[in-house]
This record gives C-alpha cells, sequence and structure tokens, in this order.
C-alpha cells in the first residue's frame, strides 16, 4: 500500500481538459498518503497499446521522474498489466493505476471484519490478472547447467495460491450474505420501511446520517471515510418510524471487483423502500457525478427503486437556501448545520405513504398497545376519542402491514 512505502512522493497522470477529476484524482492520491510532487496531463484519444501514452509524453514522464525523483507514478487511468510492466521498466518506478488506488484507499478504510473481507477479495482478483514470475533471478536461461530455475512453476504455484484464497474469501462473504439476507428478513416481517443513503464519495452522506439518527459514525473530509453499511431507527413527521441505512460511497469508473466483493453491502442499497440520493450541491461536476452514481444504482439492481434526490451543502452555494430555485421534487439541505432537514423528512414521509392504503379503525380503550403499534407502522392522520373511552383513528400504512396487523389484531373497521 503507498501509505507504508519509507518515502511516498508520487506524479500523478490524469486526463487533460477536466480539472474536476484533476482535483478529485489529487485528493484520492492525498487520501492514501502520497506527497504529489508534481501533475502531468495527457490526451489519450488513441492511447498505445503498450504504454498508454505516447513516445514524446513518456519522455516528459521521464524527465519529471528524473527531476523529483518518486517512488511512484499514480496514473488515471485503468492500466492494462503489459502496460503497467512497460511504464515501470521504461521510468523505473512503481507504477499505480487508478483501480489500484481506490483498492487501497478502501483497505486502508477497512475496519470490520468483513469490510477487510470484501476489500481483500477485491485485491486478490485485480492481482491475479498482474502476476508474473516470482522468482524472476531463478528464471530458465541460455546455456549453463544448473541455471534451469523454477521461475515458470513458482508463477503457476502464486496463481494457485491467490485462486484458493480467492475461494476461501468467496466462501466466508457467501456467510456474510446469508446473515445480512437473515437481517433484511426480519426488517421485513417487522413491517418496518429501510431509506437508504447512496451518493458519491465524500458529499456528506454520513453527516446526514448522524443529523437524521442522531448517531456518532465517523464523518471526515475525505473519500470513502465510510465502508460498513450502518442501520438507525428514525422518527419521521407523524410519529412513523423508518430505519436508516448509510454505506459506502460511489465514484466515477468504480473498480468492477469492488462491485462485485461488496455486493453484500449493495444490496442495503438494492433492498431499500427508498434511496435517498445525497448530491453535492456546490460541486463543479454535478451532473457527472449523479449519472455515476445513478449509473452504479442501475447496476446494482437498485434501478427501479423509488429515489429522492437531496442536495446537500446547498447553505455554500450563493444566496444559500433561500436562492434554491432546481428541482422542486427534491430536497435542499444542509447536512452540517440542519437547514431544510424538517423539509426533508416530510418529502421522506410522502414518498413513503406513495401508494400506501387508508383506513379507518375503530379501538376499544383496552387496545393501546394496538394503538401506539399503528403509530409506529403507519401514520395516523387524525384521532377522535370515543365515548365512554376508545378511539377512532383515520391511518396509512402499506397494505401488507395493514393485512399482517389485521390477521392477528382485533382492528374494527369504523
Amino acid at each position: 500500500m503507498i501509505e507504508n512505502l519509507p518515502d511516498q512522493r508520487a506524479i500523478l497522470l490524469v486526463p487533460s481538459g477536466d480539472d474536476a477529476r484533476r482535483l478529485e484524482f489529487e485528493s484520492l492520491a492525498a487520501s492514501a498518503g502520497a506527497q504529489v510532487a508534481g501533475t502531468v496531463t495527457a490526451q489519450l484519444r488513441r492511447p498505445d497499446p503498450r504504454t498508454l501514452i505516447r513516445s514524446g509524453k513518456l519522455e516528459e514522464l521521464r524527465i519529471r521522474c528524473a527531476e523529483f525523483a518518486p517512488v511512484l507514478l499514480v496514473v488515471d487511468f485503468t492500466l492494462s498489466p503489459s502496460q503497467e510492466r512497460n511504464l515501470e521498466r521504461a521510468l523505473n518506478c512503481r507504477v499505480v493505476d487508478r483501480t489500484s488506488l481506490i483498492l487501497d484507499i478502501f483497505a486502508l478504510r477497512a475496519r470490520s471484519r468483513e469490510g477487510k473481507l470484501q476489500v481483500e477479495l477485491a485485491q486478490l482478483r485485480h492481482l491475479s490478472t498482474r502476476l508474473v514470475g516470482g522468482w524472476t533471478h531463478l528464471e530458465r536461461q541460455k546455456g549453463g547447467i544448473g541455471l534451469r530455475g523454477p521461475g515458470e512453476t513458482q508463477l503457476e504455484t502464486d496463481r494457485r495460491l491467490v485462486s484458493q484464497r480467492i475461494r476461501r474469501l468467496e466462501t466466508q462473504l457467501d456467510g456474510v450474505m446469508a446473515r445480512r439476507r437473515l437481517g433484511r428478513a426480519r426488517r421485513k416481517r417487522s413491517d418496518s420501511a429501510l431509506v437508504s443513503l447512496a451518493g458519491y464519495t465524500n458529499v456528506g452522506k454520513s453527516t446526514l446520517f448522524n443529523r437524521l439518527a442522531g448517531a456518532t459514525v465517523t464523518a471526515h473530509d475525505r473519500p470513502f471515510d465510510t465502508l460498513d453499511p450502518t442501520i438507525r431507527r428514525i422518527g419521521l413527521p407523524h410519529g412513523q418510524e423508518v430505519l436508516l441505512s448509510d454505506t459506502v460511497g460511489f465514484i466515477r469508473d468504480l473498480p468492477h471487483e469492488l462491485i462485485a466483493a461488496f455486493n453484500s453491502t449493495l444490496e442495503e442499497i438494492a433492498s431499500a423502500d427508498l434511496i435517498l440520493h445525497v448530491i453535492d450541491a456546490s460541486a463543479s461536476d454535478q451532473v457527472e457525478r449523479i449519472d455515476e452514481v445513478e449509473r452504479v444504482l442501475e447496476e446494482i439492481g437498485a434501478g427501479d427503486t423509488p429515489l429522492l434526490r437531496v442536495f446537500n451543502k446547498a447553505d455554500i452555494i450563493p444566496g444559500g437556501l433561500q436562492a434554491v430555485d432546481g428541482d422542486c421534487g427534491a430536497a435542499w439541505i444542509s447536512a452540517l448545520c440542519g437547514a431544510g432537514v424538517e423539509e426533508l423528512l416530510a418529502k421522506v414521509a410522502q414518498r413513503l405513504s406513495a401508494g400506501r392504503l387508508r383506513r379507518t379503525v375503530r379501538l376499544s380503550a383496552g387496545q393501546g398497545r394496538l394503538r401506539a403499534l399503528l403509530y409506529r407502522r403507519g401514520r395516523v392522520l387524525r384521532e377522535r376519542l370515543l365515548p365512554g373511552g376508545g378511539w377512532t383513528l383515520d391511518l396509512e400504512m402499506t397494505r401488507r402491514a395493514y393485512e399482517k396487523l389485521a390477521s392477528r389484531e382485533d382492528i374494527g373497521a369504523a
């Protein structure tokens, strides 16, 4: 990992003409522990199949590497194994591509056993395409008895060991996925709606989660600070309770190895009743970020899940929240100071209530527990006291929740 290198100086190679992406990549490199000594931009309309870049740009990189003596070159592209090796030989320094960098940051952030298993699996899947002979000093050479080494055999051994480890990790993660499915089944049996936060990395999802749930999830100004999903119960207007989950953020060109490895985590988003797509209202590349997040949501099977866009950091755009004139169906908030949060909760309640049935029920004075349950499971629109005790409730709730309660409780229709 970059963080463990004795010297972390790095030169970055990024696409030209996209300042937002360049700044994002510099932030990713710094987050991994690199000290950026310089940045080189390149146009890649026709990438060189051998080194990605053409000879003129390769010579410019040689000069920069000779000047700064960096430990590594960090490339904002996904390199093939041969391109990575050819660049390392030409520049005489380590080369890390975008996929390896993101995997490295995930490895730094992983804290739980599940997170570490997921990251290791993603890293090994990426590594398996990049294995070369580990004992190159013993490889077969021309002539000389005793100089025929086991380099080729060692490569096959490395591949077999990596494959065995991948299979063990997949087996362990299958167990994790089974436990998560059981947890989701229990939540569905409780009839509690699940609202999931999703969005680009570092847009304030964890800050919003803490604001809504009164939690203390770590929320630093750095990419991929949250890997493990966290679920808390929160209250909506009119007393309804729902479950709120916070999970990993997305980014451009998110490695497919990560999407596959984090499948059990991302299923928490796909199984939600409502997704809150948190967006940085102040980002200059806002449209590209929205498209990337919603593309990944489609990829993980959440494309048909109801979605509410939540524009965070609206207090730092020119004019603040008062100047907002965008999509009136979206929510505009500041998770940091709490502005707009009450309006967000009202919109969440409104979206969850869409398509729900309404009933008027009569409860006796002895059914106080059922009355409290109806307040938790649904939305009580109106309550009237009955002469001699009891209540009449006008309520709104999901058909499944109502039918389940009616099958085991004495809910009298008014």
